[in-house]
């Protein structure tokens, strides 16, 4: 059920009061799908390492893929509002939020900043309704933060550029209707980005097994082997890695909403238990020890939505940076990594139990930790920002 203004616990510092009534609705309609259409069923496939496919077609009817795009039918959201799509479904699921995350924020956002006119047409409209998925594949197995230095290759033969080189860790690959794969232009010796449509001969996917954290969603390594696409598939403006960086850079800030999305539901969840648990005679909530707990949870919160607020205002004045992006997904990813911990210990042994949910939560935060730049990398992003210096080596 969507937020009661009421509680004040869960809205202490009155952030409701800075949404504008299109961003509330967004977020309540989100809430609601999420807390009686997902919430629900998602435990099972996420023990079993499955996708639940049949909610597809009810996300679509949320209407809010594409996020910020204009046109193409997408829904042209604030940064605001597109943030607490990102943040409510990751107070549902965090499984859910990152396979709409890959098609919505960075296959599509790669589509949209990096694509012709003609690309756009062909792809976007289709993938803001969900019926076409999209994928992004840049990272590879030996190549993870140092991005920039990928070693999958496009090599131009007549009128056709023939793929080679893997990739690892890419959500939706394996049934995406289109994967975006970076590789470096053998002509240009730039990273630039290729549009690989599902069936083409040479991309094979192998699903992952063995994650501990985000089961629900399929995360496949990619074996390219002389892939051949059309000229046509190249990305018409995807000139170098400044370009992927660009696109990365505006999905980033949705990461760090993502963030405060499973924070939220560790402080709901730990607070509902706490109340009601009984030990000693007494709710835990009455002790000291679980108010400290809850206090300090209470606080993260309240800072990342500030902090995630404020961003996405800065986005849409187009005056975000990329160290503000990566300052807010590092902040907001290692508080809420904090914050999932207090609450899995107020929920003590039951905890790690996924009939409580927040074990989930608990898994899945380690993953946010570290995709989209992890805190070392997003780090040394806002330090070369503040001093004009380069940390990376290499």
């Amino acid at each position: 059920m969507a937020m009661q203004a009421t509680d004040r616990a869960l809205d202490f510092y009155l952030f409701d009061e800075l949404l504008t009534p299109e961003e509330r609705a967004v977020r309540d309609r989100v809430r609601t799908f999420f807390d009686e259409e997902v919430t629900p069923i998602i435990n099972p496939y996420w023990e079993r390492g499955e996708f639940p496919f049949e909610l597809i077609p009810k996300l679509a009817q949320l209407n809010v893929a594409g996020g910020t795009i204009q046109g193409y039918g997408c829904p042209g959201l604030s940064s605001v509002a597109a943030g607490l799509v990102g943040m409510e479904m990751a107070r549902g699921d965090g499984s859910i939020c990152t396979f709409f995350g890959v098609t919505s924020g960075l296959a599509m956002g790669a589509i949209y900043y990096c694509g012709s006119e003609e690309q756009r047409q062909q792809w976007l409209p289709a993938m803001a309704r969900l019926e076409k998925i999209g994928a992004f594949g840049l990272t590879e197995p030996w190549i993870g933060s140092d991005a920039a230095h990928i070693q999958t290759t496009a090599t131009r033969v007549g009128d056709r550029y023939v793929l080679n080189g893997a990739k690892r860790w890419i959500g939706n690959a394996s049934f995406a209707d289109v994967t975006v794969i970076w590789a470096r232009d053998s002509e240009t010796g730039q990273v630039s980005g290729f549009l690989v449509e599902k069936g083409t001969p040479g991309f094979e996917t192998t699903v992952m097994q063995g994650k501990l954290a985000k089961r629900a969603v399929l995360n496949a390594d990619i074996r390219l082997t002389n892939c051949e696409i059309p000229e046509a598939n190249r990305l018409a403006h995807a000139n170098s890695f400044k370009d992927t960086a660009n696109v990365l850079k505006n999905t980033r800030y949705g990461v760090a909403w993502e963030a405060v999305g499973h924070a939220l539901a560790a402080f709901e969840i730990a607070r509902a238990y706490a109340l009601k648990r009984q030990q000693f005679g007494r709710p835990i909530a009455s002790y000291q020890l679980i108010q400290q707990k809850l206090v300090q949870m209470l606080g993260e919160v309240t800072a990342m939505q500030l902090l995630c607020w404020r961003l996405s205002k800065l986005r849409d004045e187009d005056k975000m940076t990329e160290g503000m992006a990566s300052l807010a997904k590092q902040q907001c990813a290692a508080r809420a990594r904090q914050v999932v911990a207090l609450g899995r210990e107020i929920l003590g042994g039951n905890g790690i139990l996924l009939d409580y949910n927040i074990a989930r939560h608990f898994a899945d935060m380690e993953a946010v930790y570290t995709y989209e730049g992890s805190n070392e990398i997003n780090t040394l992003v806002v330090g070369r920002e503040i001093t004009g210096l380069q940390a990376f080596v290499g």
